[in-house]
């Protein structure tokens, strides 16, 4: 068996990521064998076509970190020919080849079985939309309802921030979106944002103050760094902060002090080691009461042939939303 791929190489010079065909040894092992009809961009395939990214293990690698598609063979009696199903997280993408490819092989506990969700939507949604979805669930699970106030969402115009926003509109919260983009407010109003503001903090230079004004009552956060510590000085008694980014780095130049006088509560978001049938269980819950409404107006479609385009623009700040790459028939 021989298909097309694109596949990352190291070499001195960098990373290049290029149209290869590739034979069955590039599927690695695993129970289902997809069909790839659509991947997506992510932060993290950026990082794998990036030298120095830390993300991947061992090139050459087909990255892609989303993929969804029709099963054409299983060995797993969950699994059968024809089947519609969405993979992502675990390895996928960054030591298991991943779904910029024509096919793709994977464990079966990696597979997800779609149901209320075309392959499209599943890929617009990818690792972006599900770490919002999981980010959304964790605020309703510690009690944070429209009622209690209103949720900030940092990074707003990234693949996170904008379908969290998506999902919490539907819910009926009212909603802070910062930005760094001026020019994204007429859309994250269309897709829910109450108020849009800039950067966080407004003042980056300034030393940090371990408690400001509260301002909301809960956020959704994909920046981390100084960002997260000003979102958690200004979160209200009670709130909750849902992390799950570092796009402002690793470091976090906070104190106790809104966690211990305002019982502030910071929830770690993590969508790639997450338990499968946890994951099955949230994949349903965006299909129905989670489901983001203004998906099509947060998704461009490109060709897996563009990636490279693609993810550079990532890389370099200057995407937004969410890039499905379409890859049924683009080789």
């Amino acid at each position: 068996m021989e298909f097309w791929a694109m596949v990352a190489h190291e070499s001195d010079s960098g990373i290049v990521l290029t149209k290869q065909e590739v034979g069955e040894d590039f599927l690695g092992p695993g129970e289902v064998t997809i069909k790839v009809h659509f991947s997506s961009a992510n932060y993290k395939d950026g990082l794998a076509i990036t030298p120095g990214g830390g993300v991947v293990r061992k090139y050459p690698i087909i990255p892609g970190i989303d993929l969804t598609g029709e099963v054409v063979s299983s060995e797993d009696d969950d699994f059968a020919p024809g089947d519609l199903v969405v993979a992502h997280g675990y390895d996928i993408g960054v030591s298991h080849h991943g779904g910029f490819a024509e096919y793709a092989r994977v464990p079966a506990d990696w597979v997800v079985k779609l149901d209320g969700l075309s392959p499209s939507d599943a890929a617009a949604l990818g690792t972006a939309g599900f770490t919002a979805g999981l980010s959304v669930q964790a605020l309703l699970d510690h009690g944070i309802t429209p009622e209690t106030g209103a949720v900030l969402v940092t990074g707003a115009t990234g693949g996170v921030g904008s379908v969290s926003i998506d999902i919490l509109s539907g819910l009926g919260y009212e909603i802070i979106a910062s930005t760094g983009k001026t020019d994204a407010g007429e859309l994250l109003a269309e897709i829910g944002a109450n108020e849009v503001i800039g950067r966080l903090p407004e003042d980056p230079d300034a030393k940090p103050r371990p408690l400001n004004k509260a301002r909301w009552a809960a956020a959704v956060d994909s920046v981390g760094g100084k960002s997260l510590a000003y979102v958690l000085s200004t979160t209200g008694y009670g709130g909750a902060v849902a992390v799950s980014g570092l796009t402002g780095g690793p470091g976090l130049p906070t104190t106790v002090l809104p966690f211990i006088l305002r019982g502030v509560s910071l929830l770690g978001i993590d969508s790639v080691f997450l338990p499968i049938e946890k994951r099955r269980e949230l994949w349903g819950r965006l299909a129905n009461e989670l489901r983001p409404q203004h998906l099509s107006s947060l998704t461009h479609f490109a060709s897996i042939t563009d990636a490279a385009e693609v993810l550079h623009a990532i890389q370099q700040g200057s995407h937004s939303g969410r890039t499905v790459f379409n890859v049924l028939g683009e080789f």
